[in-house]
């Protein structure tokens, strides 16, 4: 497997062809270049056809059809509830399987061990709370955008725009994130400048968003949810044989210390524990999956709450498997290097550039596997740019165009083409983002750090809304602003000040040859400044103990911040102007409220005297407690 003749060794030729080309043979070479030719001739043809047999097969009907009926709002918005409960779980489940985890889990695996994995926890935690608890409340209102429901609860566009604002930030920069991601795969692998990728990955977008509309996003997410899923189950099959067996993936894996389940330290400064993985991935994914526009939005599109019920249900084993996938890949990939390391030997640059690699090391002989590869990770940013993009302008319209007067009194054709312009927009500003990744060093970690702190805000002012009767607009809005800016300075001291320990597990060179011994020491000497110069975190200074919480946590912080800041704000500032309809309210807390024991006790009237703008039946009233 490691001598000279192999494909590893081959590669290594490639990537120091500068420093041992005097060294090989002229008609080697040749050969080899004749046969890499034509292996990238083929990879070439695998990959765009790829890209645009994904990219077609969603709008073929819309491109082949020769009727000049347009599609309406309703149906480009919520597809008017055309699409197959196996397609919707599918897509919702998609989340779970994007471009950053397909590259990401399988080196957090390889460096640092199995601890995140266990944030599987809190994902399917999640689903039966969503399903029981915010759903019912969102599916009788017949909203647009899941953040007029904010709007009709608490009487205020500010709370709403503040919640819409802060979705369309993070998801924003969340896709700028996402769209870059396959071009350094590109790039690295076949070549392709960032800028080709980046204009490419938008120029289809915009194109798919004219065309498409949720339907489409759906059919994409199917697409791009099997591709990958098949991409991921065969490199586990392959190293499986390579390596003599699955059971000899589990026991490499054990042998060498990547298992750690069931860590339950109560110190919130280590990284990952199974504690902080369940708790902060619960609450980020309460905040995604029950509170962003792009998941409400495809829950109803459904035409029944049985249906949406019994797609999320069903949707916990599926999204427990795509989940792991990953997660067993990264196993898998390690009992191929467990005993030499490309990232410490320096064949590659980066921790998360370990999957690539791993293509090309050992499928570099086999025309189109690669190929297919990284036309999987372009069509998976490109998929999820497209489907976030068709919510972030169903949500700009709704919560901001729609007050415009002028934008208002057009027809819904007119309304329609309004929504795709703003869709185009933010695809242009999305590959903006992209190129700012690709330029600026610190940017990837330090969005990825504010899109987390994002969702206890986020989903802190629904829990207000949903729970806490006597909670008003003034509340909500000093909830959020008060959360945001403590995470934000949270966020922020950590990047500056704190020395937060970041180590990466022991991993091993001794299996590879001679020709990167020199690289073996250059990287032990960097192994060893790094040790030097990441230290324990200081327990003298309290800033310090504070900046070096970790970032699994900020999602619980931020929402406990913005419920404890709403309920004070709102006892201290509650008036009869700030009455609402109780319908707004889950239906278990209307119940509780009905028969408090506090008599004589109230906080105002609830009394509403028109239900055209808020949903409801006529005048309701909650007796005063």
């Amino acid at each position: 497997m490691w001598g000279r003749n192999s494909t590893f060794y081959r590669f290594c030729n490639v990537y120091f062809r500068d420093q041992l080309v005097e060294d090989q043979q002229q008609p080697e070479q040749s050969d080899g270049e004749t046969g890499n030719t034509a292996n990238d001739v083929w990879n070439y043809v695998v990959f765009v056809s790829f890209v645009i047999v994904s990219a077609l097969i969603p709008i073929r009907k819309r491109l082949f059809r020769r009727s000049t009926n347009s599609k309406s709002k309703q149906d480009y918005v919520f597809g008017a509830g055309h699409i197959s409960t196996l397609a919707m779980m599918l897509s919702i489940a998609r989340g779970t399987l994007g471009v950053i985890s397909v590259l990401g889990y399988p080196s957090e695996f390889f460096y640092r061990g199995s601890a995140m994995w266990e944030s599987l926890y809190g994902v399917i935690t999640a689903y039966p709370i969503v399903c029981f608890v915010f759903i019912p409340v969102y599916f009788d209102l017949g909203i647009t955008s899941v953040y007029q429901y904010l709007e009709l609860r608490f009487n205020s566009r500010l709370v709403r725009c503040l919640a819409s604002g802060t979705y369309i930030l993070r998801t924003l920069l969340s896709l700028g994130v996402t769209i870059y991601t396959p071009t350094v795969a590109l790039n690295t692998i076949i070549g392709v400048p960032y800028w080709v990728s980046l204009l490419s990955i938008t120029v289809i977008s915009i194109f798919f968003n004219a065309l498409g509309g949720l339907k489409a996003a759906v059919a994409a997410d199917v697409i791009q949810s099997l591709s990958m899923t098949a991409m991921l189950v065969g490199i586990i099959i392959y190293c499986s044989i390579t390596v003599g067996g699955v059971d000899q993936i589990f026991a490499i894996s054990s042998e060498n210390d990547r298992f750690a389940f069931f860590n339950f330290a109560a110190d919130l400064h280590l990284r990952v524990t199974t504690t902080s993985a369940w708790l902060g991935e619960l609450f980020n994914s309460l905040s995604l999956l029950g509170c962003q526009q792009n998941f409400v939005q495809r829950y109803l599109s459904m035409p029944t709450f049985g249906q949406i019920r019994r797609t999320l249900m069903l949707n916990i084993p599926v999204v427990a498997v795509l989940f792991s996938l990953p997660w067993f890949v990264g196993m898998a990939i390690y009992a191929i290097y467990w005993h030499c390391d490309p990232l410490k030997a320096s064949v590659i640059a980066k921790m998360d550039e370990i999957l690539p690699y791993f293509m090309v090391d050992r499928f570099d002989r086999v025309p189109g596997v690669w190929g297919i590869f990284v036309g999987t990770l372009f069509n998976g940013a490109l998929t999820l740019n497209i489907s976030n993009i068709n919510s972030l302008a169903t949500v700009t319209w709704e919560d901001f165009l729609s007050l415009l007067p002028s934008l208002r009194q057009k027809s819904e054709k007119q309304q329609l083409n309004v929504i795709k312009l703003v869709g185009t927009i933010y695809a242009v500003l999305i590959m903006g983002v992209g190129f700012i990744v690709g330029l600026l060093s610190g940017v990837i970690e330090s969005s990825m750090l504010i899109i987390s702190a994002t969702s206890g805000p986020l989903l802190g002012v629904f829990v207000l809304a949903m729970f806490i009767p006597f909670a008003n607009w003034k509340g909500a809005a000093m909830g959020m602003v008060t959360s945001h800016l403590s995470i934000l300075w949270i966020v922020v001291g950590r990047l500056i000040e704190s020395s937060v320990s970041d180590s990466l597990l022991d991993t091993s060179i001794e299996g590879c040859y001679a020709d990167l011994m020199e690289a073996r020491n250059n990287a032990s000497l960097l192994i060893v400044s790094l040790d030097d110069s990441v230290n324990v975190v200081e327990t003298s200074n309290l800033l310090n103990r504070i900046y070096s919480i970790t970032f699994m946590y900020y999602g619980v912080f931020g929402t406990v911040l913005t419920v404890l800041s709403g309920i004070v704000i709102s006892l201290a500032t509650w008036s009869s102007h700030d009455a609402y309809n109780m319908k707004m309210l889950h239906p278990a807390v209307r119940w509780l409220y009905s028969r408090c024991p506090f008599s004589g006790k109230h906080f105002g009237s609830f009394e509403v005297g028109g239900a055209s703008s808020y949903g409801g039946t006529g005048k309701e009233t909650v007796p005063k407690c």
